[in-house]
């Protein structure tokens, strides 16, 4: 198992239906994420002193091949849909990897 954190910024005036589309994820999503191997996910939502909220995203990939799962999950037409109706309420961070949506984070500590 590997776990994996990111981070990305919310657009202002989004908070409240990024809230409402993530108290009610469209079933079809909810499956492909576990079909794609991915468990304990959890996305937290914070307001630094900048001012702005962001959210922090944690996973555990449970698979043999991350990339053949993400691969699947892109190529996904619920998952498509849902995400194009996340995206106007994310804004991702300048420095993010090239073709990354969210920002990885380091993790630097874990206790079982």
């Amino acid at each position: 198992m590997q776990r994996y954190g990111s981070v990305i910024g919310l657009r202002a005036g989004k908070l409240e239906e990024y809230k409402r589309l993530h108290a009610a994820v469209w079933p079809d999503v909810l499956a492909m994420i576990r079909k794609c191997n991915i468990r304990n996910y959890s996305i937290y939502l914070r307001k630094l002193p900048d001012g702005k909220h962001y959210l922090f995203s944690y996973m555990e990939y449970v698979g043999d091949d991350f990339a053949a799962d993400m691969a699947a999950m892109a190529a996904d037409p619920k998952t498509q849909e849902w995400w194009a109706v996340c995206k106007p309420c994310q804004e991702p961070l300048p420095d993010r990897p090239e073709g990354e949506w969210w920002a990885p984070m380091e993790e630097v500590f874990h206790c079982d």
